[in-house]
């Protein structure tokens, strides 16, 4: 890949979360910058609303000739795209510089001290952590984020790489085995429970792709895993440490105390006990999420008491456990869960905020593969609500599959509170329930329903805290 002769780059999926990432490093670093996207949405308004052009139709004669000099021109793509797709097979056709999201990703941080995170869940929550420690402490940094952080409102931060120096954070990403591009300093592995069997030939090859993904550590280089993690540590490895609660681990979570709607907790090492690690955000997951960002920017030469001070400061990220409404009567939180185990986590942790309040839960299962594979999980995690409304499927890029449908998943859960609701019907089902806390959680077009919840909230009980 040679980008000293690109003068325009072309995305072909660009409201993508990790796409728009990318648009916007090409965009402030003086290219011309436009694309392909199916829907409108928020990131793609606020993306023409910083100079990129943005399209909806897949059609070729619709692109500016501006993206369509072939020498001048690259052409970055996401996975989820489509095969039939009718603008990616007249690049792929005509030759252009064609390449992966996350080829491109991989290129541009190559030159960099990188630290990957990995994990099934909590890449996003971790890598947003990392980076706002890393900016916090004065450390030159840039970040390639799978979320809208809210201390900065971006998906993508930007430092001062003069010569090389500082570090980038990234999220290394086992979807299409993604990750296999980054070449880490530090890589992080924070959970590795069994996702994307649609791209997977099974179970084995899930958990094989992560000791890939270590093969690609630098030279002397170092491996930060939860202390559950099996994986095979690479020889090139100059460490290599785990975390945890258990009392195997190297980095021993204790301590934990929920409060004022935020965990603080220890981390115990050896003879070092570092105390009062505070973050404001609920739930176990979080906690594992916090320690090991802690232990990533401390590997990469941050103090402990400027991580500490760092995270107190995290304001989170949009749709992680994120409020949208809240006062004495009434919560509604928005969550981007769309595996069982993350909503068993985000169900938890409501409950851990929320003890005795009466939950209920709008669900939205993404994707058919990832419902039939996990579909007595899902039943199980769902129980953990008081009221249940479950939406259809939500495709993506899949096509319907026989006999998996949100009916038959809805007849797993052992739950009398519970039923199917069509998107026309949402709102209408919702105003029915009596409820204290109202979740939203999926990884669909179910943040669509964010501001239209919003608005009944408040029709009930006023403007929120």
């Amino acid at each position: 890949m040679n980008l000293t002769s690109i003068h325009s780059v072309y995305l072909i999926g660009i409201g993508g979360i990790g796409m728009s990432a990318l648009a916007r490093w090409f965009k402030q670093n003086g290219y011309a910058v436009g694309g392909y996207d199916k829907t409108p949405s928020d990131l793609t308004h606020a993306l023409e609303a910083e100079g990129m052009w943005v399209h909806y139709a897949d059609n070729v004669q619709e692109i500016p000739e501006a993206f369509k000099k072939k020498d001048s021109s690259l052409i970055i793509y996401t996975p989820a795209i489509p095969a039939e797709h009718v603008e990616l097979n007249f690049f792929r056709d005509n030759q252009y510089q064609l390449y992966k999201r996350s080829q491109v990703l991989g290129f541009l941080t190559k030159e960099l001290k990188t630290i990957g995170i990995a994990g099934t869940h909590g890449k996003t929550t971790t890598s947003s952590m990392a980076a706002h420690i890393m900016f916090e402490s004065g450390q030159p940094c840039s970040a390639f984020l799978g979320g809208i952080t809210q201390n900065y409102g971006t998906n993508l931060l930007i430092g001062n790489h003069e010569d090389g120096a500082g570090w980038v954070v990234a999220e290394a990403d086992e979807y299409d085995r993604s990750f296999l591009q980054l070449s880490p300093d530090i890589a992080v592995i924070n959970n590795m429970d069994p996702d994307h069997l649609d791209i997977y030939s099974d179970v084995q090859s899930f958990y094989d792709s992560f000791n890939e993904y270590l093969k690609k550590l630098k030279p002397e280089g170092i491996v930060i895993r939860r202390v559950d993690v099996d994986v095979q540590i690479p020889s090139q490895a100059s460490k290599a440490v785990t975390f945890g609660e258990s009392v195997e681990a190297d980095y021993r979570i204790q301590n934990v105390v929920v409060e004022d709607g935020g965990v603080t907790f220890s981390i115990d090492h050896d003879f070092l006990r570092w105390n009062n690690i505070r973050i404001e955000m609920p739930g176990m997951h979080n906690v594992m999420n916090a320690t090991a960002a802690f232990l990533a920017c401390y590997y990469a030469g941050v103090s402990v008491d400027s991580i500490k001070q760092s995270l107190r400061t995290f304001g989170g990220v949009k749709r992680r456990f994120e409020y949208i409404y809240k006062n004495n009567q009434l919560v509604y939180v928005d969550d981007y869960a769309h595996h069982p185990t993350e909503l068993e986590a985000l169900l938890k942790a409501v409950r851990m905020v929320f003890p005795g309040k009466k939950i209920a839960t709008i669900f939205q299962p993404h994707l058919y593969t990832r419902t039939r594979d996990f579909m007595n999980e899902f039943a199980q995690s769902l129980a953990l609500t008081d009221e249940l409304l479950l939406m259809d499927i939500y495709p993506a890029r899949e096509l319907p599959i026989e006999g998996i449908t949100s009916e038959v998943l809805l007849d797993l859960i052992p739950s009398k509170n519970k039923q199917v609701v069509r998107k026309e019907n949402v709102l209408q089902e919702l105003e029915k329930l009596n409820f204290d806390v109202v979740v939203t959680a999926g990884a669909g077009d179910i943040d669509r329903f964010i501001q239209p919840i919003k608005l009944l909230c408040e029709k009930r009980y006023g403007r929120g805290n």
